[in-house]
């Protein structure tokens, strides 16, 4: 099976680079509410959002495709749209890729290779890209919906070394990928002890999300390490953050002079 990897190579020139990127996390429940999708229909010089990532703990498959198709169309298909599954039945063609999650942090059998066993047969016969990725639940001060559907217990925040451990232990499995994610609702984003620990040790990029409500909290997980930064409850409530976020990726990136 010769499988597409063009988002996964994408991620590893960036991460060798020191390209930042933001994802922009849509749920597809609220997909025809969130002011965020108007914002990108009005984007420009060069303000483009790097990944979409689209998903929810509860999704059914017509709000799904529908909301993929919207995103298409509003960018054109000019930024790439990856799913983030709550489940099996989180899966459509419709989308360019799907994060491929084995939750590390926790010690629920299902979500370490339960429902990857039940998905692979369909993933098979699919064209989306699987971007096989080592998701680690972080606790940012709030029971979050992912906690609960998971259940399982987050990595405190104020123990780097556990997730070093755990970060170190994923890629040991060969997993290329990594996402601290403190969860939606979150009060407080991943700390920047966390993620500077976590981004030294392994050689793979990094993503980062939950919490992230200000220009500065984004400036902060970039800044210790992160590759990708996700973003959603944050941009729902203020749309404008996407703008802010965007603006200071662009002067960043530029500073860089690579090509």
């Amino acid at each position: 099976m010769n499988r597409n990897k063009e988002i996964r190579e994408l991620l590893y020139r960036r991460n060798k680079k020191g390209i930042k990127s933001l994802a922009l996390l849509i749920d597809p429940e609220k997909i025809d509410k969130q002011p965020s999708l108007e914002l990108l229909k009005e984007l420009s010089h060069g303000l483009i959002i790097d990944f979409f990532l689209v998903g929810g703990s509860l999704v059914n498959t017509n709000r799904l495709d529908h909301c993929l198709r919207s995103l298409k169309e509003v960018t054109k298909g000019n930024v790439p749209v990856v799913l983030f599954p709550g489940s099996v039945m989180q899966l459509s063609d419709e989308a360019d890729a799907v994060l491929f999650l084995s939750l590390i942090s926790g010690r629920n059998p299902d979500l370490l290779i339960g429902q990857h066993v039940l998905a692979a047969p369909t993933l098979s016969k699919s064209k989306l890209e699987v971007l096989p990725v080592g998701y680690m639940l972080v606790n940012g001060g709030a029971s979050t919906s992912v906690e609960y559907m998971s259940q399982t217990i987050p990595i405190p925040n104020n123990k780097p070394d556990i997730a070093v451990a755990t970060a170190l232990a994923g890629e040991f499995l060969g997993l290329p990928l990594f996402y601290l994610d403190a969860g939606s609702g979150a009060k407080i984003p991943v700390s920047k002890k966390m993620i500077n620990a976590v981004s030294r040790e392994i050689n793979s990029p990094l993503m980062v999300g939950g919490g992230i409500r200000s220009l500065q909290e984004a400036k902060d997980a970039w800044n210790a390490g992160a590759d990708v930064l996700v973003i959603g409850n944050g941009a729902e409530k203020n749309p404008s953050l996407i703008t802010e976020v965007l603006h200071y990726a662009k002067f960043y990136n530029s500073s860089l002079n690579v090509n």
